[in-house]
């Protein structure tokens, strides 16, 4: 993904949805998060996309993100899904939808962003790229390449 934020959050009561959600709607950009549930011994990891660059994924990307992709059946086994009921956090409700594992998380009755599988999320950033460069022109295209493998090459200096 493009830029690389980490955030730890607790449980999501008080400002800490906002806290995240305001870094990924300041940055534009999605935010990876982990949070430390009461009374879960495991983290739950998501990535936090705001709803416009959900919808621009969403968009380009060709298909759906496979279901059978690794390790996710496994998981979907191993858990009984959530009852569909809301979750109220400050100005933030949550709706964890039973079929797909995202939650909708939604402010003054407006989606402004989802919580998204990470795998999911770098899947659906990838085929959106590759989907979008096919409509570039082969000058354009090779230029864009080039900006990318140098951004790659920042991020990991």
């Amino acid at each position: 993904m493009g830029i690389q934020i980490d955030v730890v959050a607790g449980y999501p009561v008080n400002d800490e949805m906002e806290r995240v959600l305001g870094l990924a709607e300041a940055v534009g950009e999605p935010v990876s998060v982990t949070f430390l549930w009461e009374g879960r011994e495991e983290a739950e990891r998501a990535v936090l996309v705001p709803a416009a660059t959900l919808a621009l994924w969403e968009h380009w990307a060709p298909d759906a993100y496979p279901t059978n992709a690794a390790g996710t059946e496994d998981r979907a086994a191993a858990e009984e899904p959530e009852l569909a009921h809301p979750a109220e956090f400050g100005a933030f409700t949550l709706y964890r939808r039973r079929a797909g594992g995202r939650t909708a998380v939604v402010r003054q009755g407006v989606v402004v962003a989802e919580l998204v599988d990470p795998e999911e999320a770098q899947w659906l950033e990838e085929q959106s790229r590759k989907v979008r460069q096919g409509f570039m022109d082969p000058r354009q295209r090779a230029a864009f390449e080039e900006f990318l493998a140098r951004q790659a090459s920042l991020d990991e200096q």
